[in-house]
C-alpha cells in the first residue's frame, strides 16, 4: 500500500540494517529531522545517481541526535529498515521545504543458500588477506546477510544499486560470488607482481637446477 514519506536524496546506496551517521545543515533537512523527532516517523534515502533520482530507496529510522549546533545544524544517527519503490516524486512535499514521495515497500526474500554463504565467507577472507588488510577483516556473524558485506568488497555505486534492486538473498549471494570470482584473481596477481618488484635489486639465494 502506497504511503507518503519525506525523501533525502544522496549520492550513495544504503542497505537494510546499515547504520548511517549524517550531518544535517540545509534548512529543508533540518525541518525533516525535526518532524521525524516530533512525530516518530521515518524518512527515505533514494540514491541520486548519474544526475537522476533512482526509483528505489532505503527507509531510515532516526536513532538519536548526537549534537545540536547553535546554527541549527545537527549530527544524527540513523538505521536503515527497508527498501521502497517511489511511485510518485514531489520535489517539495505538500507544505514542506523537503522532497517527498509516494512509496510502496519492496518485499524481500531473505532465505540464503548456506553453501554459497560459506563460499563467500572464504572469498572475503581471501580478499582481505591478499590486500594485507587482515586487521580490517570483517567480523561476520554466522547468520550474516549479503547487505552486511556489500560495502566492503569493492562494488561500484552502480553495482550496489543493482544489489539493492535484487529482492532475493540467494540472487544477491550469486552476484557477490560472481564479483569476487572476477576480482580475486586480479588482486592475487597484482600482489604477486608487487612481491616480484620488491625482490628486484636484492641478493637472491637461488638453487640452480641439476643437469
Amino acid at each position: 500500500m502506497a504511503r507518503l514519506i519525506p525523501l533525502f536524496p544522496l549520492n550513495l546506496v544504503v542497505f537494510p540494517g546499515e547504520k548511517l551517521n549524517l550531518h544535517i545543515f540545509e534548512p529543508r533537512y533540518r525541518q525533516l529531522v525535526r518532524e521525524c523527532i516530533e512525530q516518530n516517523t521515518t524518512f527515505g534515502i533514494p540514491p541520486y545517481l548519474d544526475n537522476s533520482l533512482s526509483e528505489l530507496g532505503t527507509e531510515m529510522r532516526l536513532i538519536s541526535v548526537e549534537q545540536t549546533y547553535a546554527s541549527g545544524e545537527l549530527d544524527i544517527r540513523t538505521k536503515a529498515v527497508g527498501v521502497f519503490r517511489i511511485n510518485k516524486f514531489y520535489r517539495q512535499a505538500p507544505g514542506k521545504l523537503y522532497a517527498g514521495g509516494l512509496v510502496e515497500d519492496v518485499v524481500q526474500d531473505d532465505v540464503p543458500d548456506p553453501v554459497l554463504r560459506e563460499i563467500i565467507t572464504k572469498q572475503v577472507r581471501q580478499l582481505y588477506e591478499a590486500l594485507g588488510l587482515r586487521k580490517l577483516l570483517l567480523e561476520l556473524a554466522p547468520d550474516y546477510c549479503i547487505f552486511d558485506v556489500a560495502h566492503h568488497i569493492g562494488f561500484s555505486t552502480e553495482q550496489e544499486y543493482q544489489l539493492l534492486a535484487t529482492t532475493s538473498e540467494q540472487e544477491r549471494q550469486e552476484m557477490v560470488r560472481e564479483h569476487l570470482d572476477t576480482i580475486l584473481p586480479v588482486v592475487l596477481e597484482t600482489e604477486r607482481l608487487k612481491d616480484r618488484v620488491r625482490l628486484n635489486g636484492h641478493f637472491k639465494n637461488l638453487t640452480p637446477p641439476n643437469f
